[in-house]
């Protein structure tokens, strides 16, 4: 069979209309092609995580403490900001245009008449390529819920929910007990289930019963407090270490940092892990787009918050680090989201706003975006633009010149992309993700 595609734009361009929905929850597709694709992993540890929010930083803390203990990670995330490869990181590395084609060329090979998502073929692709690699741990983040998520095909000999709240209820429903039920289904009888939320839903811990998981709660069997200039503590269980302060800024940090070091503790018999390198592992942790500061006067702020507890995350770190000149921010959205649930929290920290279209079936226009932020309270200074690069060239020439101002770019991980390619932000400091 030859390949059906040489490049991988073209690949991609055809997984996002190959399928007859873009969104289209069940195991049963991945499952059939991924016993037919049969990558050798058997017997390497898997750790799964899900979450409405956080869930890109634990993988993150995770890869960064197993990479500094000497393991080979394969780490699997969604969606990417700027390159496909972002999805796929083997050793901390990107796979090339090739390595991502062959694995599709399998997978193509191997399904036979199955239809697959885009985000089914990813996962599979990055199934194959952490086989060829030989990875010792893999961390794969859930994409959308967690019952039904292609994801959830892989037994996690751990798994973590960061925490639950109200989003995507079109397709986990509108409650978070629902939601948090949805989640919850990552879990294995027998396993871990750490569950970072301080304040789970009923259904969460009801399922971990039901199925005979080891739920393991933040704020009982495991916790993280400052420790001052030291860093700060984490415990669990008799267990009780200082570590660095994380790279990753944000109280909410630490919570996702315990989390990470204590899955890495639920394997420490299968893997080996020192307390250096768990500090290292903390200390180095990067991840693109969750409060990343870039440059000065102005400071940008890039994150992609685009629910209520996202943004009321955004809200304290921007409180934790405030500014002497004032804050601007460029908002971009998609049309299902909670725009008043997420304006409101930082209506009272925001000087203007610069509202940007997004394009695309799910995208929202500038005005009916500004139009639906009334909602989050009267008297904010709004200005429509036509795309995210004019809002950010706005938002900077109103930037008072050599003053302590800032730009925050929230919203989507669209808009965070759409602002990283207008040219106006500074590099990412050595060592960022990006």
């Amino acid at each position: 069979m030859s390949a059906r595609f040489s490049r991988l734009d073209d690949w991609l361009a055809w997984q996002e209309t190959a399928h007859p929905k873009k969104i289209d929850l069940s195991l049963d597709r991945v499952r059939e092609v991924l016993a037919r694709l049969a990558p050798p992993l058997a017997g390497v540890p898997v750790i799964t995580v899900a979450g409405t929010n956080g869930k890109g930083s634990t993988v993150a803390f995770i890869e960064a403490i197993y990479r500094a203990a000497g393991y080979r990670t394969g780490a699997y995330t969604s969606p990417h900001l700027v390159r496909y490869h972002e999805r796929i990181r083997i050793a901390g590395q990107l796979p090339d245009d090739a390595a991502i084609c062959s694995a599709f060329e399998r997978i193509d090979a191997a399904r036979g008449a199955v239809s697959l998502t885009y985000f089914e073929w990813g996962t599979l692709a990055a199934l194959d390529r952490f086989a060829a690699a030989g990875c010792e741990v893999l961390i794969l983040e859930v994409g959308l819920g967690g019952r039904l998520d292609a994801v959830n095909a892989v037994d996690p000999d751990v798994a973590i929910i960061t925490s639950v709240d109200l989003d995507h209820q079109a397709f986990l429903g509108d409650t978070r007990e629902a939601i948090g039920a949805e989640k919850a289904a990552i879990a294995r009888s027998g396993r871990p289930l750490i569950v970072a939320d301080p304040d789970p839903p009923a259904s969460v811990l009801a399922h971990a019963s039901a199925i005979g998981a080891t739920p393991l709660r933040y704020g009982m069997d495991y916790a993280a407090m400052p420790a001052g200039e030291r860093g700060w503590r984490w415990q669990a269980s008799g267990d009780e270490c200082i570590f660095p302060a994380p790279a990753l800024a944000g109280a909410v940090q630490l919570r996702n940092a315990a989390s990470a070091v204590l899955a890495v503790r639920c394997l420490q018999t299968r893997l080996s892990v020192n307390d250096a390198a768990v500090a290292q592992g903390v200390r180095n942790a990067q991840v693109a787009g969750r409060f990343e500061r870039r440059g000065h006067a102005p400071e940008w702020v890039l994150d992609v918050a685009h629910n209520p507890e996202a943004a009321r995350n955004l809200a304290a770190n921007l409180r934790a680090y405030p500014v002497a000149g004032r804050t601007q921010a460029v908002l971009g959205m998609l049309g299902d989201k909670d725009v008043a649930g997420v304006v409101a929290p930082l209506s009272g920290l925001i000087d203007a706003w610069h509202v940007a279209s997004l394009k695309g079936p799910r995208g929202s226009e500038a005005r009916a975006l500004a139009a639906r932020m009334d909602a989050a309270g009267p008297g904010l200074q709004v200005m429509c633009h036509a795309d995210v690069p004019a809002a950010c060239r706005a938002a900077h020439d109103a930037s008072a010149a050599g003053q302590a101002d800032r730009i925050v770019v929230l919203g989507s991980f669209i808009t965070v992309e759409q602002a990283l390619r207008c040219g106006l932000l500074p590099a990412a400091p050595d060592g960022a993700a990006l």
